[in-house]
């Protein structure tokens, strides 16, 4: 056993003094230095910021400028408001009758007196007669005028009518020209002059932009308000109405 060591010893040391030899004859070594030198050398690496942890924003206060963060903070909760009623203008009416109903004969007597007024005007000043219905005194105050009668002597632009009666009252209304009527106004006009329905009305233009107006009630109430000595039964009830 002995004698194989000394022996492998000898066949490696012989192989390593081969390879030198070789290595030297193929000038490796300086081969190995060019190549050294010739290869860039490796960049650094670069920094890499570690990762912040991330961090529960239920946990954290939101960031806010001192102005909104000075404000109460909003709620979303439903709140409940009291509802406040603006107040209305209350008209004092002489409640003298119920006239609810009203037969088509003394609708029809009040039209012909105002078709007779009517006809007594001057001519050069144009007017209409216009019988009164339930829509324009009880519920929804509105009064459609003439579309031709608008279309021919009323301004085409919205304006403001300035209604004054015998006793120098006025009542401020609208008048729409795309809707030919008046609107807001008429209202406090009709229950301040107990216009019903089955009255008429002549409506007469004495200058551009002003009526003078004549109230006929209907026929089965003039006698009760001569009775209570309201009107004269002779003379028809005239107001002045004016833009």
């Amino acid at each position: 056993m002995a004698a194989v060591e000394p022996a492998y010893e000898e066949f490696r040391k012989q192989r390593l003094e081969e390879n030198r030899r070789r290595m030297q004859e193929l000038n490796l070594a300086a081969l190995s230095q060019t190549l050294k030198k010739s290869c860039p050398k490796p960049s650094p690496s670069k920094y890499c910021k570690p990762k912040t942890p991330r961090i529960d924003m239920g946990l954290v206060e939101v960031r806010r400028s001192s102005r909104v963060a000075a404000m109460p903070a909003a709620s979303y909760k439903e709140v409940k408001y009291e509802y406040m009623e603006m107040p209305r203008r209350i008209y004092k009416r002489r409640a003298l009758l119920d006239r609810s109903h009203i037969s088509d004969g003394a609708r029809t007597k009040a039209i012909e007196r105002a078709e007779v007024l009517q006809s007594n005007l001057e001519p050069i000043y144009p007017s209409f007669v216009k019988p009164m219905l339930h829509s324009h005194v009880k519920v929804g105050f509105w009064l459609g005028l003439p579309v031709g009668f608008c279309k021919s002597n009323l301004p085409k632009n919205d304006a403001i009518i300035t209604l004054e009666d015998e006793d120098c009252n006025e009542f401020q209304t609208n008048f729409l020209a795309q809707k030919t009527g008046l609107s807001a106004g008429w209202r406090g006009f009709a229950i301040d002059h107990e216009l019903n329905d089955g009255d008429a009305v002549v409506f007469q233009l004495v200058k551009p932009l002003k009526f003078k107006v004549m109230i006929w009630l209907s026929a089965s109430v003039i006698a009760l308000v001569d009775l209570f000595k309201a009107l004269h039964s002779s003379q028809p009830k005239v107001i002045v109405v004016a833009y």
